[in-house]
């Protein structure tokens, strides 16, 4: 359709925004290292012509430089923010793409601390647009929001209820649009969140879903959420198959963001399995470009792995960096990451104030993984101080978390740490869940959601047909006899605002 445009008469907007159309076609299908350039070039041309599309194209050049990170063969994100900042002015009163436009600008140009305070408003504002149910000629930047940049402004600002709110928001516009170039972005977002409070078979789902909507779609699946659960199961050949399968693909489309995420998943790999020499190699990987929201996590795998591997250099210099972030973000997502991180660096009194600053942070936020890394953490340290009741508490908690939600290895480290406590403790057993196929889970899910045989079968691009029969298989391996014997076979799904006991 582009090329029979091209070759019909066309005035300069027309040409500009054929140029437009064809840069935004690129990074929908590849989210490689020719976007920035294209997109950025496109609003250059754009700009005496037509100033408001020019700014939402610098938008969309924000965020695909982002995606080509390390690897970008023309203009990198600083490059694009500055041009952005350079180029036409924002409408008045200012658009939501502007409030976003600026917001991203300047947290690239000016740093995390100066540009938290920008990130917030820009979230406020998105929100307050979902909330209030967005008109159809808005909806597109509620999109544009989880399209051009790799993770909902919400996960850079360490804000949980902001992200579960956007995301599960994102994900409901775009099946009612049928956005095919969004909804997969918008359900690896949501799967990402999950995975984060403990739920990796909602994320596996979501994740499955996403990759066969990419696959009908023509485009590139995302790997992004897949990397880092692979990571959390603590399966070891598995998950390093994956991102180096991952790795090579990128390389050669040029998306380098994906490049600090398999680093950041390997680090957060080999710190379940206590391999901190190797957790510490590639998490120094993944700091070596400050990929947005990747970077500040890789922070805290550092400091981890190099404080239990003899390291407290690189692990205090990391620390100076993660707490400028955290203090700048301000929730208990972000102060319960940093107070954890500073323990581990610190003397007695200090390091048991800081581990119970960052449980009880942590235990006000969503973010379940975490919490149980901080509550294994502490009782780490309180097994090296002998106190043996309260380290019992804290592993064991922490080995529960673990163990339900599937993080393999964080669970044996958590149970070796009890057996060493003299504490009996029996690994977790594989059961009738486990002998699902990946498909099957996922119907089977959707399923106790209430979702009808052709409802999953629209979403999932199969016939009504193939649900009914992956359904008899899941009765069959579940011992169950109908739908409604799903909730009490399968875990329910996690309540908004659940917390930990």
């Amino acid at each position: 359709m582009l090329a029979a445009a091209e070759a019909g008469p066309l005035d300069d907007l027309q040409r500009a925004r054929l140029e437009w159309l064809r840069a935004r076609l690129v990074f929908a299908q590849v989210r490689g290292s020719e976007a920035p350039g294209l997109l950025l070039d496109a609003a250059h041309r754009l700009a005496p012509l037509a100033a408001a599309l020019a700014r939402d194209t610098l938008l969309e050049a924000v965020g695909a430089a982002i995606f080509a990170g390390r690897l970008s063969a023309g203009p990198g994100p600083r490059e694009v923010a500055e041009a952005a900042r350079a180029g036409p002015s924002p409408s008045t009163p200012p658009r939501m793409v502007d409030v976003l436009l600026d917001s991203m600008a300047g947290r690239i140009i000016d740093g995390y601390a100066v540009g938290a305070d920008a990130l917030r408003r820009a979230l406020h504002a998105v929100r307050q647009a979902q909330r209030s149910g967005a008109r159809d000629a808005d909806r597109r930047w509620l999109w544009l929001a989880f399209r051009v940049t790799p993770e909902p402004v919400a996960s850079e600002l360490w804000d949980d209820d902001a992200w579960h709110e956007l995301a599960v928001g994102a994900v409901g516009l775009a099946r009612a649009a049928g956005a095919l170039a969004v909804l997969p972005m918008a359900l690896t977002y949501q799967a990402c969140f999950q995975l984060l409070t403990g739920e990796f078979g909602t994320a596996a789902t979501l994740i499955d879903e996403a990759t066969a909507i990419s696959e009908a779609a023509g485009g590139v699946p995302m790997m992004y959420t897949s990397l880092v659960l692979g990571a959390w199961w603590g399966q070891e050949s598995q998950a390093l198959d994956l991102i180096e399968t991952t790795s090579e693909e990128v390389r050669a489309r040029g998306e380098g963001r994906s490049l600090g995420l398999a680093a950041y998943a390997t680090a957060l790999l080999y710190n379940g399995l206590g391999r901190y020499d190797a957790a510490l190699a590639a998490a120094n990987r993944a700091c070596q470009y400050e990929d947005l929201r990747i970077y500040g996590s890789a922070l805290a795998e550092l400091i981890e792995a190099a404080a239990h591997g003899g390291q407290p250099a690189a692990a205090a210099a990391a620390l100076d960096d993660l707490t400028e972030r955290t203090r700048a973000s301000g929730t208990e997502w972000a102060l319960g990451i940093g107070a954890c991180s500073r323990a581990l660096l610190s003397e007695d009194q200090a390091a048991d104030a800081l581990y119970q600053q960052a449980i009880e942070h942590l235990g006000h936020c969503r973010i379940t993984v975490h919490l149980a890394r901080a509550r294994l953490l502490y009782g780490e340290w309180l097994r090296r101080r002998n106190r043996r009741q309260e380290r019992r508490t804290q592993l064991a908690s922490a080995y529960e978390v673990f163990s339900r939600a599937g993080a393999d290895g964080f669970a044996e480290r958590a149970r070796r740490e009890l057996m060493a406590t003299g504490e009996p403790v029996r690994k977790r057993t594989v059961g009738a869940l486990d002998e699902l196929t990946s498909q099957e889970a996922q119907i089977a899910r959707l399923a106790r959601d209430g979702d009808t045989n052709p409802e999953i079968a629209a979403q999932l691009f199969i016939s009504p047909r193939t649900v009914e029969l992956h359904l008899g298989n899941v009765f069959s391996k579940l011992g169950v006899s109908s739908r409604r014997h799903l909730r009490s076979a399968l875990s329910p799904p996690q309540q908004p605002g659940a917390r930990l006991p």
